[in-house]
Order: C-alpha cells, then sequence, then structure tokens
C-alpha cells in the first residue's frame, strides 16, 4: 500500500469512523446556543455552522506526538483549503469511485469531519455539517401497544457503512493520522477553539460513545408534533426517544441506539480499538470494555 493511500485511511479512522457516524442520524431540531460565534466554511460549500467556542487553558492529555509514527519523514501537507482534491483523488484510488459518491463528502471534508466529531458528544450534530452523505431509506417504527418503538429492520440500513468502517486498517491509519494532525488542529482552531487541542476532544467524544450502553429491548420513540399550516414532507425525522435519560444523551450516543444492538457492538468494538492506538491512558470508569 502506498502512502498516499495510508492517508487516506488516516482521515477514515478519524473523521469516517467517527464522523461517519454521523451518517446514522435522523435529523434533530437544532437547540439554542447562548451567543454563537458563526463559522463559515469556504464559498460555494452550501454550509454553515454556528458554535460557542470553549478555549481553555488545560494541559494537553493525549498528545499526538505519544502515537507511534509510522516514518520518520512524512509527506507534505497540503494547505487545508486545499486538501480536497487530493483526498478525491486518493479515495477514488483506494475504495473506487463508487464508493466515494456512495458515502462521502468531500467539499470542506477536514472541516465538516472536525466540526461532526465536536457535535458528536453535544446534544445536536448539525446534518448540514456531516462529512457524509445521508443514509439511504428513512427510519421506520412499529406499533407497540399505544406507543411506537424502533422497528428492528431498521438496522439493516446501517450495515453497509458498518462494513465499511471495519475494513478500515486501524494501526496504520492512526499512525499517519499523527502526520495528517495540523489540518485538523487548524479546523478546530477555526471551529473557534484557539486554546483546545482537538485530539483531546476526539479521545473524549470516543469514550462518550464507548460509555453508550447497548439495549437489547425494543426502544420505544415519540413522534415530535410540530404546528404549523404546512404539513412535514419528512415527519419521521422529529422522532425521539420516549425514555427521558436516553433522549438526554449526547448526539453520537443516540445514533449509536439507533443503529441497532448488533451494529452498536460492532461499531463499539471498532471505537474502542481506535481508543487503544489513539492513547495509552486508561479508559474512564464510565466506560465497560
Amino acid at each position: 500500500m502506498n502512502r498516499s493511500s495510508r492517508i487516506v485511511l488516516a482521515f477514515l479512522v478519524t473523521a469516517v469512523l467517527v464522523g461517519l457516524i454521523a451518517w446514522l442520524l435522523w435529523p434533530q431540531p437544532a437547540p439554542p446556543a447562548p451567543k454563537p460565534v458563526p463559522i463559515t466554511l469556504p464559498v460555494n460549500s452550501g454550509a454553515e455552522v454556528t458554535v460557542s467556542p470553549v478555549p481553555s487553558n488545560d494541559p494537553i492529555r493525549h498528545p499526538v506526538q505519544a502515537i507511534e509514527a509510522t516514518e520518520a519523514s512524512p509527506r507534505p501537507l497540503p494547505a487545508l483549503g486545499q486538501s480536497d482534491a487530493r483526498l478525491q483523488q486518493d479515495l477514488n484510488a483506494l475504495v473506487g469511485r463508487k464508493n466515494v459518491q456512495t458515502f462521502v463528502l468531500l467539499e470542506s471534508f477536514v472541516r465538516r469531519a472536525v466540526a461532526t466529531v465536536d457535535n458528536l458528544g453535544r446534544e445536536h450534530a448539525a446534518p448540514s455539517m456531516w462529512p457524509v452523505h445521508p443514509t439511504a431509506g428513512r427510519f421506520t417504527t412499529l406499533k407497540q401497544g399505544e406507543g411506537e418503538v424502533i422497528n428492528p429492520d431498521n438496522g439493516q440500513r446501517y450495515v453497509p457503512l458498518v462494513q465499511f468502517i471495519e475494513s478500515v486498517d486501524s494501526r496504520k491509519a492512526v499512525q499517519l493520522y499523527v502526520s495528517l494532525y495540523p489540518l485538523f488542529q487548524q479546523a478546530y482552531v477555526e471551529l473557534g477553539y484557539p486554546k483546545a487541542y482537538f485530539n483531546d476532544r476526539l479521545v473524549a467524544v470516543i469514550d462518550q460513545l464507548l460509555s453508550t450502553p447497548v439495549i437489547e429491548g425494543p426502544l420505544a420513540v415519540t413522534l415530535v408534533d410540530v404546528k404549523g399550516p404546512i404539513a412535514s414532507e419528512r415527519p419521521w425525522t422529529r422522532y425521539e426517544f420516549s425514555d427521558e435519560k436516553l433522549q438526554s444523551l449526547a448526539a453520537g450516543q443516540k445514533m449509536l441506539l439507533r443503529t441497532g444492538p448488533v451494529n452498536h457492538r460492532r461499531l463499539k468494538a471498532k471505537l474502542l480499538d481506535i481508543r487503544k492506538l489513539l492513547t495509552k491512558a486508561e479508559l474512564p470508569a464510565s466506560v465497560k470494555p
């Protein structure tokens, strides 16, 4: 495998493995944010993200320098704003044009991936910032008693993505993540975190995802009633978990639950593998291996 191909794998682990999980999300209403700072993507990106910057003076917990590197002289990186073209070429060569068209949204990919990783640990992960195309099909439910539960067959929609994620060589990808780190850090600073460290945020979000309980039984959901003169063309996007504790979880955790227990376990295993390679630190007490 040549170096350009391995570089693509690094993108896939840091963004596809975590950011592509956003492919599983049905859209939710965005909560209000106090004093937001707009961060606009390059012209013609068609997306804008609003965040509240949270500067931090905390010491770096998970330095990328501590991750085993592959080569002493890494390949020079393109400028952040000019990285899409090379990424597209490498992805087409590595996984084929059809797979790229199916899964990946290439425009402003690094910026989208960083924003999505950050948002996975928050209440809402804006679909406009996903680095991927939405999943095919639609979210479905079944009647149960007086309410509704997630259709067990709904998990089949996510199998192609789960298989795609599992196919990534974790060790090679994480090693090369080190050489790409300046791009991710720059995008994180641009997002509104000038004093924060993206790799720490990545590990924190992975830990949060790993702490999500695998639920075997049916998951009850409720369709939120939105009043208005115009009927919604996609009412299935307004479902919430009936259990308040589940609905209060972060966006990424709710995404994992919606994939179903089988996919959830497979994604959790891959996340745990990546986490072990990203840092030698012990898992938090809230995370069950």
